[in-house]
């Protein structure tokens, strides 16, 4: 019964990390370890600021990257090429998981913020490089899509582009932690909104932080 309710599908989206292998692989810890590194080599700081910096631009911005960004501008390509080159001799092969993902009809992609590089070395140490069609960033994708994909220093900036955006009768939407919505909450009053085109769209989705 349940395969029949799936037959019409003819695309299936995996998320990579923490989904196609176990979250006690505990890839992320050698990524923050690298993330600390490559603050400590780039900003000259010691290594228990650049651990501070870290976890600190993560709670701030969303993402130690938009932190880096934001407050440093920084090449992000170099960032994410540097901090995800980690040891996959963690990884096992899982051939049920394969056989089972390659049974599936349809085109099947992996999704990932990461580097294309890095997703690569995944699937590779866990045996899963053949079973998928594509191997997509997020970026790429949304360009193929005719999306454009930004991102904002914080969140009033997100929904000012948000208001932006209905001005000029684009469909848009912007993504944001619940802890920061106060922030864009001028932003996103419905006086803001007046006026907006008919033809446009704006959509907001509030997530809840990690931990």
């Amino acid at each position: 019964m349940v395969k029949r309710h799936f037959s019409d599908i003819d695309t299936w989206v995996f998320d990579l990390d923490n989904t196609l292998y176990p979250p006690s692989a505990r890839l992320f810890d050698q990524i923050e370890r690298r993330m600390t590194d490559w603050v400590m080599r780039t900003l000259g700081v010691d290594h228990s600021q650049a651990d501070e910096l870290r976890a600190r631009y993560w709670r701030e911005h969303g993402t130690t990257l938009a932190g880096l960004m934001h407050n440093h501008g920084i090449d992000p390509w170099d960032f994410l090429m540097d901090v995800h080159d980690i040891d996959m001799t963690v990884l096992q092969a899982a051939p049920d998981l394969a056989r089972a993902i390659a049974a599936l009809p349809g085109r099947r992609i992996v999704y990932t913020n990461a580097d294309t590089v890095y997703a690569a070395r995944v699937l590779a140490a866990r045996g899963l490089a053949e079973v998928f069609d594509a191997a997509e960033r997020i970026r790429e994708l949304m360009v193929e899509q005719g999306i454009m994909v930004q991102i904002a220093n914080n969140e009033a900036l997100s929904a000012a582009r948000l208001n932006g955006s209905q001005m000029q009768a684009i469909r848009a939407m912007a993504v944001m932690k619940n802890v920061g919505l106060h922030v864009a909450a001028d932003g996103l009053a419905l006086g803001n909104m007046a006026g907006a085109s008919p033809t446009g769209g704006a959509l907001v989705v509030v997530g809840d932080r990690e931990g």
